[in-house]
């Protein structure tokens, strides 16, 4: 089967799943690994100040616990999400510099401070402006970040967009997209598929496969592939489609991270 990275629990403030639970549920499915990747998005636009924030010694505790209760049985990574933003800088390396953290996820969650999962976001702008202000925004953090493996999601924006995906092409952001795709070849990172752009309903991963298939004629090797769950029932979610899109997309292999760096898995 195929390892699942991106997954929350408890320890994230979207949601209440338990560690054991989500593992249990993606042995059932049959994955080969996990990576927990609970989000610590410090300073996000509208929301309590300590809502995405991670108790790290508690975090790690009980991570390590559930490495050694399936110890020998299935293999269990610990990772995060980290929600990038260009002033938050100095404190994020920080952060991932003291921990040992097998996989880093960098994300945009936060735009100019502003959510783009909340309708407030799209206010006086076209939907088309407020995808691009998106994908700027993700250049303008890889100017300053070099702290994470893969960046998550890339076109996350669409699956709240007024019209999600409805009228999303790749080739009208082709000039950005393609810069973003460069510099995160250029400085050696990967993207991953998000199979949770199904389940939000726009029939695509995240990123649509359009912009895997661009990565890989870039000469992009690195994809990991995760769920994005934040419920047991999420795991794995719809992961028969993935090798597929991947090898259509023109890969051979996955990637998983362990220590920070990649192992890479045949499809």
């Amino acid at each position: 089967m195929l390892w699942d990275t991106h997954m929350h629990t408890h320890f994230s403030g979207d949601s209440e799943a338990d560690t054991y639970e989500m593992v249990q549920a993606s042995r059932n499915k049959n994955v080969d690994g996990i990576c927990f990747t609970d989000h610590l998005d410090i300073d996000q636009p509208g929301q309590p100040p300590d809502r995405f924030l991670i108790d790290f010694p508690a975090y790690f505790k009980e991570m390590q616990a559930v490495q050694t209760r399936f110890h020998n049985e299935f293999p269990i990574q610990i990772g995060l999400e980290l929600g990038l933003q260009p002033h938050l800088k100095e404190k994020l390396i920080n952060i991932i510099q003291s921990h040992p953290f097998d996989f880093v996820i960098g994300s945009s969650h936060a735009v100019h401070r502003a959510d783009p999962y909340y309708p407030d976001y799209y206010l006086g702008k076209t939907e088309d402006e407020a995808y691009r202000e998106y994908f700027e925004a993700i250049l303008e953090n890889l100017a300053v970040f070099d702290c994470f493996d893969v960046y998550g999601h890339i076109d996350y924006v669409v699956r709240y967009g007024p019209n999600k995906n409805r009228y999303y092409a790749y080739d009208k952001f082709s000039d950005v997209l393609d810069e973003i795709l460069h510099t995160l070849i250029q400085k050696g990172k990967g993207i991953e598929i998000n199979t949770g752009g199904f389940r939000a309903g726009l029939g695509h991963p995240n990123p649509a496969e359009c912009v895997l298939r661009r990565y890989r004629e870039m000469g992009g090797e690195i994809i990991t592939i995760g769920s994005d769950a934040h419920t047991p029932e999420q795991t794995a979610y719809e992961f028969q489609k993935v090798p597929d899109i991947l090898k259509e997309a023109g890969f051979k292999y996955y990637t998983v991270f362990k220590k920070r760096k990649p192992v890479f898995y045949p499809l």
